[in-house]
Order: C-alpha cells, then structure tokens, then sequence
C-alpha cells in the first residue's frame, strides 16, 4: 500500500509562487512516474504536470508550461510542484498520484493507482 499526504497548498494572491510537495510512504515509488493534478470547483480533474522516476523526462499540461515545475527527490520519497506567476484561474485542489495505470503514449495524464488527499490554492486576484 502506498500513502501520499500533500502540503504547501494556501491562499496567495495573484503572481505570487507557492511549492507543493507530497510526501509518500509505503511502497517505493522510486522506479514510479508521478503526477499533479488539480481540480477546480465545478470542472473536472485536470492534469497539471508529471515526471519520470529518473526525473529525466517531465510533462506539463499548455496552461502551466513555463510557470509551474515538477521535481522529485527519490531518496526522501517526495515529489514537489513549485508554483509561480499565480493565476486566479490555477484555484483548485491539488493532489500527487502515482503508479499510472496505463502504458499508453500518453500514460503520464491518463490514470493512477495512487492518489493523495489533496491541498487547496487559492489564488486572489
């Protein structure tokens, strides 16, 4: 079994940065991709940004990309997701998964088998 326990989640306001992290134990994820996802009141999850167990390779949705960016330290278990140029628009609830379901060309946005609890930014404008 593996738990993912998210933090850093908060209220800022807009163009401000915030770093997320996500703590995991449990079994090793470190040969795992791992992912953020958010999902906004009202709207579906969305995928947000993924990366490799390497750390080699990183994904992001176009909405992000040049804003946000995922990293992750295997030897602590935990992957982060820093923040910047904060939009009201990227308001949501954030959570790390891992594990992804599918082997799929685009497998890194499709589904996991492990999800965390979720943290809220709020971003005011």
């Amino acid at each position: 079994q593996v738990q993912l326990v998210e933090s850093g989640g908060g209220l800022v306001q807009a163009g401000d940065s915030l770093r997320l992290s996500c703590a995991a134990s449990g079994r090793t994820l470190r040969t795992s991709t791992m992912g953020w996802f958010r999902q906004a009141p009202g709207k579906e999850r969305e995928f947000v940004a993924a990366i490799t167990w390497s750390g080699g390779t990183t994904y992001y949705a176009n909405s992000v990309k040049g804003r946000f960016t995922i990293s992750r330290d295997n030897a602590k278990n935990t992957l982060y997701l820093h923040l910047t140029s904060l939009k009201p628009e990227d308001t949501a609830v954030y959570y790390c998964a891992a594990d992804p379901q599918t082997s799929s060309s685009d497998y890194y946005k499709r589904g996991y088998n492990y999800w965390g609890q979720g943290t809220q930014v709020t971003v005011s404008s």
